[in-house]
């Protein structure tokens, strides 16, 4: 045998030792903490369970991901965007047949805080267990009681997932599961935290609320790159996620101008229970359906303790944008001063609602002016918001879902790109301009999406 045939063996061959031994490490059983069964409780002590196990799910936003637009609640199907394809939420329902109506106990915590269905096969993670893994064991029961006995069961089969082979074979997430979920995760230590207000809302965010799904920086191996703000790397927990369903989740650190710094904790609790506060309002179909199908449900208590763990996370300093409040450029348009195609665009299609000052009335549209949203690093958002509209949340405190039309049906990709330069960089606002380029990017994901403007603030 030739060298060179004796190399391509021995390549293969070494190719073929990996594979195994990745074969076999992702197949090895994953050792689970046990938990306790429930005891047959007597009818009152079941609803009591059933209702905790309730706002439990509310606080985890299950009704979220698990229902698809139009669909019954918890039947699944509702489409989830990753890199790799659209996968597609589960039915959830207590129907034996096509949901989770044959889970025990023991299974149900194997799938929640684990990542591994009854089959022994390793979920997906856009199933969030890394973060539901910090649940304890009362709220995990709870609201297996609440699934079994307080949700109505629907046949409906699952979606197959749009993902194509080889990306789409299974086992290999066993590998990435038992890398960046391991199986010895705990409930969340709480005695960690300084106050007992503070330990809730680290519980809520960083375990049922899973916020850092979302507002958490991943890696290119697609974990996120803390699970809260005292691992390794914890400066980057909830400093700004990658763009979900074509929204780019800000970051709720204290920075002044992309994050939370400048807002008191109030105004994280009206946002939470109204969409909107005395600054801003909520924009993005993603955060509308927090609000308005968890969060606001929330009791004030759970509300402040958010904002108080939220308020007590250091700045990141990692923006480029800045913020100095000017009312330069309100007086150069109130005189007439407009000669610049950002502006002429603006007061023809923004001013009428945002005003020349940028500041509308926040508690009915958001002012931008020192907007987080607008001086995110990543345009994408504010160019989408352009495009696409969108509407605000109804919540019980504030019923009407105002909306913003979309313009994408008139204004070029180069002048969307002059208008969102214009705004990031006016009443004191300093953002990297954006670029037609960036815009055709987001024009084309809208066109793939059906081009709709998915922000009903009920999707459900």
């Amino acid at each position: 045998m030739s060298s060179k045939k004796k190399a391509m063996v021995a390549v293969v061959g070494a190719a073929v030792v990996v594979f195994a031994g990745a074969l076999a490490y992702a197949l090895t059983p994953t050792p689970t903490r046990a938990i306790a069964p429930i005891s047959a409780p007597d009818p009152v002590a079941l609803h009591q369970l059933v209702e905790q196990g309730r706002y439990v799910a509310t606080a985890s936003d299950c009704i979220a991901c698990h229902t698809a637009q139009g669909g019954k609640a918890f039947a699944g199907g509702h489409a989830i965007q990753s890199p790799i394809g659209n996968m597609y939420s589960t039915n959830i329902t207590p129907d034996k047949a096509t949901g989770i109506g044959s889970y025990t106990l023991a299974d149900f915590d194997r799938a929640l805080r684990h990542g591994i269905r009854q089959d022994g096969s390793t979920l997906y993670p856009a199933m969030p267990y890394p973060s539901y893994a910090k649940m304890s064991d009362q709220d995990v029961r709870a609201l297996y009681a609440y699934f079994m006995h307080g949700v109505e069961p629907v046949n409906a089969a699952n979606h197959a997932n749009d993902i194509t082979w080889p990306l789409s074979i299974r086992w290999p997430v066993a590998i990435w599961r038992k890398q960046f979920a391991p199986a010895d995760m705990a409930p969340l230590e709480l005695s960690k935290y300084q106050s007992e207000q503070l330990a809730r809302g680290a519980y809520l965010v960083q375990g049922a609320g899973h916020c850092g799904s979302c507002h958490t920086p991943r890696a290119s191996s697609q974990q996120e790159l803390a699970l809260s703000e005292l691992d390794a790397g914890g400066k980057a927990y909830l400093a700004g996620g990658p763009v979900i369903d074509g929204w780019h989740a800000v970051n709720l650190r204290g920075d002044k101008v992309d994050g939370l710094g400048d807002w008191s904790e109030q105004d994280i609790v009206d946002t939470l229970k109204t969409g909107r506060n005395g600054r801003t309002a909520v924009v993005g179909s993603p955060m509308n359906d927090v609000v308005a199908h968890s969060t606001q449900n929330l009791n004030d208590a759970d509300l402040h303790a958010i904002a108080a763990y939220l308020k007590s996370l250091p700045a990141t300093g990692a923006s480029k944008s800045t913020f100095v409040a000017s009312d330069d450029t309100a007086k150069a348009l109130r005189a007439g001063q407009d000669g610049e195609r950002g502006a002429q665009l603006y007061l023809d299609n923004c001013a009428a609602c945002h005003r020349t000052d940028g500041k509308s009335n926040a508690i009915t549209f958001p002012a931008l002016p020192g907007n987080p949203t607008v001086l995110s690093d990543d345009p994408s958002t504010l160019i989408r918001l352009v495009l696409a509209g969108s509407r605000l949340p109804s919540t019980h405190e504030r019923p009407s879902n105002l909306g913003m039309p979309g313009f994408a049906w008139r204004l070029s990709d180069d002048e969307t790109a002059q208008l969102v330069t214009f705004v990031r960089n006016s009443w004191g606002n300093h953002a990297r301009a954006a670029s037609a380029s960036d815009v055709a990017s987001v024009r084309k994901a809208l066109q793939k999406d059906g081009g709709r403007d998915d922000d009903k603030g009920d999707s459900h």
